[in-house]
């Protein structure tokens, strides 16, 4: 079965057909093409596909697109402004945070909710609010520093 959903993505306005029963995930990049946000493990357990949803850190694989329609959602793609990057994403290529980048774009919104509400994190903190995104490559320790320069450069 089939229903229009009415999106509110990275600042624009959307209007799909699509089967009720999709996720945010497959929404994202098969109906809107914003490949940017990661399939992983489809079961809400590595953070690959975190977008922002009105503010907070959401895992798009496990969250019916229905249920979202009338929130502002964030992916990746929305995050640089006016070809600039973000704050976030410059500290995360300066440190060396990416590795093969798969994590990088659900650990980097993570990250942006977490500093929207606490923009003076302690470390601890940092690595308590990244704690549900997995990441195969680095040992977190350039990430978590990317974070912390990010949040001192604002």
């Amino acid at each position: 079965m089939k229903r229009i959903l009415k999106l509110h993505v990275n600042g624009e306005e959307f209007e799909i057909l699509t089967e009720v029963n999709k996720t945010l995930l497959e929404v994202l990049r098969e109906d809107l093409g914003l490949t940017g946000t990661k399939r992983g493990c489809d079961l809400g357990a590595c953070g690959a596909c975190t977008v922002v949803i009105d503010g907070k850190p959401h895992l798009s694989c496990i969250t019916l697109a229905a249920a979202v329609q009338g929130k502002k959602i964030m992916t990746i793609e929305g995050l640089a402004q006016e070809g600039k990057l973000h704050s976030l994403q410059k500290a995360f290529v300066e440190k060396g945070a990416i590795q093969c980048g798969f994590c990088t774009p659900g650990m980097i919104l993570t990250a942006k909710a977490f500093l929207d509400e606490h923009p003076h994190p302690s470390e601890g903190e940092v690595k308590k609010a990244i704690s549900g995104n997995l990441c195969r490559c680095t040992g977190y320790v350039k990430i978590v520093e990317a974070i912390i320069s990010a949040a001192e450069n604002v």
